[in-house]
């Protein structure tokens, strides 16, 4: 199902050791994907054309990637995702925790970070949305060279728009349709050191107290992810459909 947009990766025999351990965050209600989030989480949604979740394919990637564990932290209609996990047949070690009440994104990294099997060695961390491929232990090697506590995947989505390109006269040059965005934001995927899970909110969001501290200490880095990687979260119902158009349209060149 990836590999038409989802090249395979390869390890560098000079990069650091791997990490081996992840947490998915899996327990959002996915209100702007109703009606598909009303009968399963957000991350068990399928792409048209796949044949798998979301969750599913993000599994396969972190194995592929050399993780071997990964913790879940659900939340909204737990048990669908809990089913599918003792039925499938799956490539890492999963284990599932269960938020009782909303955490927040940095609440609920801590509260699954608590249920990894190595609590003194770095680990990967993505929100159960993300649909992408990329080289993860190129980034925790840039992590590791910075000593940072926790570095974060940088994307440039492209404008839902299309631009227009003038000269200094006000002449119009062309026009652009869905160009990158100049600017760069969180792509959801992480890579956080040992000591980074005593710093996460019991409650709350990361970005707004974590992040700016360690931003303020020099201890936040930003990957920003590979020209041509592809990248996309699943917010809401145009980008499901997007992206199986994406999916679809790249199948198609693939076989002309």
């Amino acid at each position: 199902m990836t590999a038409d947009l989802f090249p395979s990766t390869e390890r560098s025999p000079l990069s650091s050791p791997p990490v081996t351990q992840a947490v998915i965050l899996a327990g959002g209600q996915g209100s702007r994907l109703r009606p598909y989030t009303d009968t399963r989480p957000k991350p068990m949604i399928e792409i048209p054309g796949t044949g798998i979740p979301i969750i599913g394919h993000q599994l396969q990637w972190l194995a592929e990637e050399g993780v071997t564990d990964v913790v879940i932290s659900c939340g909204h209609l737990a048990d669908v995702l809990q089913d599918w996990i003792k039925s499938a047949d799956l490539p890492v070690n999963v284990t599932t925790v269960v938020e009782t009440e909303p955490l927040g994104r940095g609440g609920g990294l801590k509260f699954a970070a608590a249920s990894l099997p190595r609590k003194d060695e770095p680990w990967y961390a993505t929100n159960g949305d993300i649909w992408t491929r990329f080289k993860l232990h190129e980034m925790a090697d840039f992590h590791a060279e910075r000593d940072a506590h926790a570095t974060l995947a940088l994307a440039r989505p492209r404008l839902p728009w299309g631009t227009v390109e003038t000269d200094q006269f006000g002449s119009i040059l062309d026009f652009i349709e869905s160009p990158p965005s100049p600017y760069l934001i969180n792509a959801g995927v992480y890579v956080f050191s040992a000591a980074l899970t005593a710093m996460l909110p019991d409650l709350g969001d990361h970005e707004r107290s974590t992040f700016p501290r360690l931003a303020r200490a020099r201890r936040l880095s930003g990957w920003e992810l590979p020209q041509g990687v592809y990248w996309r979260a699943i917010d809401t119902a145009k980008d499901l459909t997007e992206a199986a158009k994406e999916l679809a349209a790249t199948r198609g060149t693939e076989q002309n």
